[in-house]
């Protein structure tokens, strides 16, 4: 649990982490939904690459990216198989009661797992090139116009950017009381599923408490800064808009074209 790497920043100087923090979370926020667009192979092959080569781009080695994508793979792994087993289409392989395999299945069940890994790796790339202080700003920004239908917009943005930077710390304690646990002999991963539920249930007291004691030093820490909801606020860091964003969202405009070209190509054959 300590190698997800989701919502950790990542020192570095890499283009990506010159970029604007409101091009980065558009961009991948756009790119989720671009991948509804690919409907074929050669789609997602031109996606994989343009994955790879944005991976590339953040500075941050491969290996790390895989090792984060790690503990999560059983989780897309599961969704997979559901998609699978549960989905007809085309030439049937196995027909049992309500488990189907057929030929849409496993390709559909290819194209889930593809979307689940590349959604995570471009989520990836933008918290590890992105303050979280840059993220919240951007968010903030992106939220504006949400004030006019008397939103918080600050307080949402707050929350979000607290929760992402404290997934890791999160993480990082899970592994410590697990840690605890095992020295005390308790063996996780062992014996039925009754008594593996059993074991884990020791974990969550100790991290519930925590983290009520964290969210209470930091709601001291930032009403003694002087803090309030209600009151507007300045800011000290100020997020500069530069070519090479409106390049990158271009980029991301292209490369719609590019799929909506090649999904049209697919439905003419």
């Amino acid at each position: 649990m300590n190698k997800l790497i989701l919502g950790r920043y990542f020192p570095g100087d890499s283009i990506l982490h010159q970029m604007d923090a409101r091009a980065k979370l558009l961009a991948g926020i756009y790119f989720i939904f671009v991948l509804f667009i690919a409907n074929n192979w050669l789609s997602y092959v031109l996606l994989w690459l343009f994955t790879f080569f944005v991976m590339r781009l953040s500075g941050v080695k491969f290996r790390v990216y895989f090792r984060g994508v790690r503990p999560l793979i059983w989780l897309i792994i599961f969704t997979v198989f559901l998609q699978i087993l549960f989905t007809a289409g085309g030439e049937i392989y196995i027909d049992w009661g309500p488990i189907t395999i057929s030929e849409f299945g496993l390709i559909n069940g290819v194209y889930i797992f593809s979307r689940f890994v590349m959604i995570i790796f471009i989520s990836t790339v933008v918290t590890l090139t992105t303050k979280p202080i840059d993220l919240t700003d951007a968010i903030n920004y992106l939220l504006h116009p949400l004030r006019r239908l008397k939103v918080p917009v600050d307080e949402i943005s707050l929350m979000l950017s607290i929760s992402l930077r404290f997934i890791p710390n999160l993480l990082d304690e899970t592994q410590k009381v697990m840690d605890a646990q095992r020295a005390r002999g308790t063996e996780f991963g062992e014996g039925s599923l009754v008594q593996q539920m059993k074991k884990i249930v020791p974990i969550f007291l100790p991290l519930f408490v925590s983290s009520l004691n964290r969210a209470e030093d930091m709601a001291n820490a930032m009403e003694v800064r002087g803090y309030q909801s209600s009151k507007p606020r300045s800011s000290f860091r100020r997020l500069n808009w530069h070519g090479r964003d409106t390049i990158g969202l271009l980029v991301m405009v292209l490369l719609t074209i590019v799929l909506v070209m090649l999904r049209t190509e697919a439905h003419v054959y």
